[in-house]
């Protein structure tokens, strides 16, 4: 194997085994360890030449035009039947739901790839909702997301009977409840939180941190989230100390009880005093508050000697969530359950996570409100959303994540605090996007100008160096005809690439390059370091990996540059799924 590839030609039929995770096989290029390309992706053994299911890189150029996204079908089924089963074995003891994630790539053919593998569909734009519809997803197999929502969108999610809406803000229960009125029907939702988990390698994909803007608060302004620490660590909580009493006062000062709360211990006694001070103190709220009023007697007979200071510490931190926003909506959202079905809960805490363990803790903190929310209103939450975010490799030798490893890891703990709360188990959702759509996409670009530019040092004796920090004398600039318009996440989040000679066998003796876009900005970097073959010349084609997720999704006509087609390739050949822009779309938008 040169280091270019293995050289070994891949069969073209979309061996992909359902049950196994998606990867290369042998023939595949790269080491076989990550899985950056599709798995039918080969060398061709005389030419050299890339090949997708058999047809070369050069030929889909030649018949669709470059630069050009080439999106697996076959690796998107098979990647999308994984994850429903991987999420299925992994939690047999609860119903999972799998939604994929529209964001990352859609069109009307991934919604029906999806669909027949089992998954429902998220959107949060009216566009992504057409498309869904216009593909023939039925509305229960929908679901609407979005921090700003308009009440068109909610209003088509709601007539179209969507599986859920999910809120994003205080304001919205009141808005949805409106308009499901107007239409007389009952519409299905849910609320997101902000757990407070932080997960995610940039600020712009970590999603549950308290500064931004999606989602509702799990604690209060200012709250010390140390107090759901207890939470790592419930192994110990008394189960028959999960059950107690909520006394909710209005200006009667009657007490009735709501329903069942986790643990009990010294806060209890300041519980207890704190509702019987507010039942003598005049009234002047017209809302009832609501006190948990621990009472270890009931059902069980305890003592608070018999309660460990694990039931103490979790006593203090839903006391923290029952003074939250989060719990707060939700109480909005069941008065208005004539016209709302509350569904569940939901939590997005970033993406591109390699493992399980922020999961772990964002799925604590969910359980834990869902458990206070049964405390304060009798009610149990039939569904948690623990979201996406799974990671995939975008360079050999790069993590992706294991999701029959780290899905079945998630569920031990979803068990485990569910158990120690006392509570049975929700349905259990998730929505991978890129996880389906990235490894399964290529794009390729036809190479213009090289331009060898010699480097010095910066004046105080440091010369440039690599990715390794090898010191370097020449960076040699590789432009293409496409760039930032077709792929912005290198210039938007820093992301790293890889590439490689597609037409042909290039020499053995290689080259550090930098691949560049066509466009206006010295940020126009679509690979920041690579090697390719030092014979490199205009009119070559290289080929990008790990492309079907947020490339077209997030194309732009920066410097009125066309968005390419995206062409599927499966066993059974290559078509149009998206056609390439023309200058008369963009001229045809222009009115002066």
């Amino acid at each position: 194997m040169s280091e270019y590839g293995n050289e070994t030609a891949n069969p073209t039929s979309p061996a992909v085994n359902a049950t196994a995770e998606p990867r290369p096989s042998e023939g595949a290029l790269g080491t076989g360890v990550t899985p950056i390309w599709p798995a039918a992706t080969a060398i061709a053994p005389a030419s050299g030449e890339l090949t997708f299911h058999g047809i070369p890189a050069s030929a889909l150029l030649d018949e669709f035009g470059s630069p050009l996204y080439v999106i697996d079908t076959d690796e998107v089924a098979a990647r999308a039947r994984y994850f429903v089963d991987a999420a299925a074995n992994a939690f047999n003891n609860a119903t999972t739901h799998v939604s994929f994630a529209g964001k990352a790539f859609l069109s009307k053919e991934i919604v029906r790839l999806v669909l027949a593998a089992g998954m429902y569909v998220d959107t949060c734009t009216m566009g992504e909702m057409r498309i869904a519809l216009a593909a023939g997803a039925p509305g229960r197999r929908l679901v609407l997301h979005g921090n700003n929502k308009s009440d068109e969108e909610i209003a088509l999610a709601i007539g179209q009977g969507f599986a859920k809406i999910v809120v994003d803000s205080p304001d919205e229960p009141a808005r949805i409840a409106a308009i499901a009125h107007r239409l007389g029907k009952r519409a299905r939702v849910m609320l997101r939180v902000t757990s407070g988990i932080h997960a995610g390698g940039h600020e712009y994909i970590s999603t549950a941190h308290e500064d931004q803007k999606f989602g509702v608060p799990l604690l209060p302004a200012g709250a010390d989230a140390s107090v759901l620490d207890i939470l790592a660590d419930i192994a110990d909580a008394t189960p028959a100390a999960t059950n107690a009493r909520v006394a909710e006062r209005g200006d009667s000062g009657d007490a009735a009880v709501a329903g069942a709360v986790s643990a009990a211990g010294d806060a209890a006694a300041n519980a207890v005093a704190d509702a019987a001070a507010a039942a003598d103190a005049p009234s002047s709220a017209a809302k009832p508050t609501r006190q948990l009023r621990y009472d270890i007697r009931y059902p069980y007979d305890l003592t608070g000697d018999e309660l460990s200071a694990t039931d103490r510490a979790l006593a203090a931190a839903m006391e923290a969530v029952a003074n939250g926003p989060a719990l707060a909506v939700l109480k909005e959202i069941h008065r208005h359950q004539d016209v709302l079905e509350l569904v569940g809960i939901h939590s997005h805490i970033g993406s591109n996570i390699h493992d399980a363990d922020a999961f772990i803790q964002a799925a604590r903190r969910m359980m834990l409100l869902r458990k206070t929310f049964y405390a304060t209103d009798a009610y149990t939450l039939p569904e948690v959303d623990l979201g996406g975010g799974y990671s995939v490799a975008y360079t050999d030798g790069e993590d992706s994540m294991d999701v029959r490893v780290e899905l079945a890891r998630l569920a031990d703990a979803v068990t485990d605090v569910n158990r120690a709360l006392g509570m049975p188990a929700p349905a259990i959702s998730f929505e991978p996007g890129r996880w389906i759509v990235a490894p399964a996409g290529v794009t390729l670009y036809r190479v213009g100008t090289i331009k060898h530019v010699t480097l010095s040092d910066d004046g105080h004796g440091h010369q440039p160096t690599d990715k390794f920090g090898n010191p370097i004398s020449e960076r040699v600039y590789v432009s293409v005809d496409g760039g930032m318009s077709d792929n912005i996440r290198p210039a938007l989040y820093g992301a790293d690439y890889t590439v490689r000679l597609a037409n042909r066998r290039g020499s053995d003796e290689s080259m550090l390059v930098r691949v560049v876009g066509m466009h206006c900005e010295s940020g126009d970097i679509i690979v920041h370091e690579d090697r390719l073959p030092a014979d490199l010349k205009r009119g070559d084609v290289l080929a990008v990996p790990v492309t079907g997720a947020y490339g077209r999704t997030m194309a732009s006509n920066y410097n009125q540059a066309l968005i390419p087609a995206v062409v599927g390739v499966s066993h059974d050949g290559a078509h149009v799924m998206l056609r390439r822009q023309t200058i008369d779309d963009l001229l045809g938008l222009d009115l002066g």
